[in-house]
C-alpha cells in the first residue's frame, strides 16, 4: 500500500494554521468549563449550607440548590459555546421561548410554587400545626413546593395549592401556647345571677385551667328568653377541647343542682279568631 506522502504534508499545511488558531480558545474553553464547573458546585453547596444555617425547609433547600445549580450551568455551557465561536444567538433566543410557552403553559402551576416558597421561608404554619384556611381546617402533614396537606378531624387528607393557601386567610390554632376557652350558658332571668356566676367559676377550679390570667365569668348577652353568662379561661393549647367539653358536660348539673334553670327557646303565637300569628 502506497502512501501519499505529498498529500499528507499539504493537508496538514492546509490545517495546521486553523488548528494552533483554535487550539487556543478550544484549551481556554476547558479550562473555563472544568473551573467554572467547580466553582458552580461549590457556589451551590455553599447556599445550601447558607439556608441550613438559617434553618430553611430541607425541601425548600434542595430545590433552590438544584434551580441555582441547572440556571448556572446553562448559563456556563452558552458562555463556552461562545468563546470557541458557536453563535449563541439562536440558541438563547431558542431557550427564551421555551422559558416563555413554558411559563404561560404552567401559570397555576408556578403560582403553586412561588407560594410554596413564600410558606416555606416565612412559616406562618409548621408540620403539626392545626390549621384553618381556604374552608378547610386540619392539622398540618407535610409543606411541599406546590401544595400543602392537610388531616382533618375524621382522618381525612385535603391537599390545598400552595397559591391559594398563601394568598388566603390562614388560622393557625397551634401557634400560641395558650388559648381561651369562651363557655356560653344561657340562664333563667329569675337566677341569681352571683351565685350562677360563682358555680361556673367553681368549675374553673379544674386543675387544666391556668390561673394567671385568672378565670372570670360575666354577662355577655341579655337574651329574649335567657341571660348569657360567659365563662372566660385560659388553658394550655393541647388542653382546650378537653376544657371545653368538661363545661358542657358537668355546667347543666352543677346549675341545676343549685335551682338554676337553662331554659329553652320560647317564641309567643297568638290565636287571633281562629288563626295562629306567631309574633316571635
Amino acid at each position: 500500500m502506497d502512501i501519499n506522502y505529498d498529500g499528507l504534508v499539504k493537508s496538514a499545511e492546509s490545517w495546521l494554521p486553523v488548528v494552533l488558531a483554535y487550539s487556543g480558545q478550544i484549551v481556554l474553553a476547558l479550562i473555563t468549563l472544568l473551573v467554572g464547573w467547580w466553582l458552580i458546585n461549590t457556589l451551590t453547596s455553599r447556599v445550601g449550607g447558607l439556608l441550613a444555617s438559617r434553618h430553611v425547609d430541607r425541601t425548600l433547600r434542595g430545590f433552590v440548590g438544584s434551580l441555582v445549580n441547572i440556571i448556572l450551568k446553562i448559563l456556563l455551557m452558552v458562555s463556552v459555546a461562545s468563546m470557541i465561536g458557536i453563535q449563541t444567538t439562536s440558541f438563547v433566543a431558542a431557550i427564551g421561548a421555551a422559558g416563555l410557552a413554558i411559563g404561560l403553559a404552567l401559570q397555576g402551576s408556578l403560582s403553586n410554587f412561588a407560594g410554596g416558597v413564600l410558606i416555606l421561608l416565612f412559616r406562618p404554619f409548621k408540620v403539626g400545626d392545626w390549621i384553618e384556611a381556604q374552608g378547610v381546617s386540619g392539622t398540618v402533614d407535610s409543606i411541599l413546593i406546590f401544595h400543602t396537606v392537610l388531616r382533618t378531624g375524621d382522618n381525612k387528607r385535603v391537599i390545598v395549592p400552595n397559591g391559594a393557601l398563601s394568598n388566603g386567610t390562614i388560622t393557625n390554632y397551634s401557634a400560641e401556647p395558650q388559648r381561651k376557652v369562651v363557655f356560653d350558658v344561657g340562664v333563667d332571668y329569675e337566677a341569681d345571677l352571683k351565685h350562677a356566676q360563682g358555680i361556673l367559676l367553681e368549675l374553673a377550679k379544674d386543675p387544666r385551667v391556668l390561673r394567671d390570667p385568672a378565670p372570670v365569668a360575666v354577662v355577655s348577652n341579655l337574651g329574649e328568653s335567657a341571660i348569657t353568662l360567659s365563662l372566660r379561661v385560659w388553658v394550655k393549647n393541647a388542653d382546650y377541647w378537653d376544657v371545653m367539653f368538661l363545661f358542657n358536660e358537668t355546667a347543666r348539673d352543677a346549675l341545676g343542682k343549685h335551682g338554676i334553670g337553662i331554659p329553652f327557646p320560647q317564641r309567643v303565637v297568638k290565636v287571633v279568631k281562629g288563626e295562629m300569628v306567631d309574633v316571635g
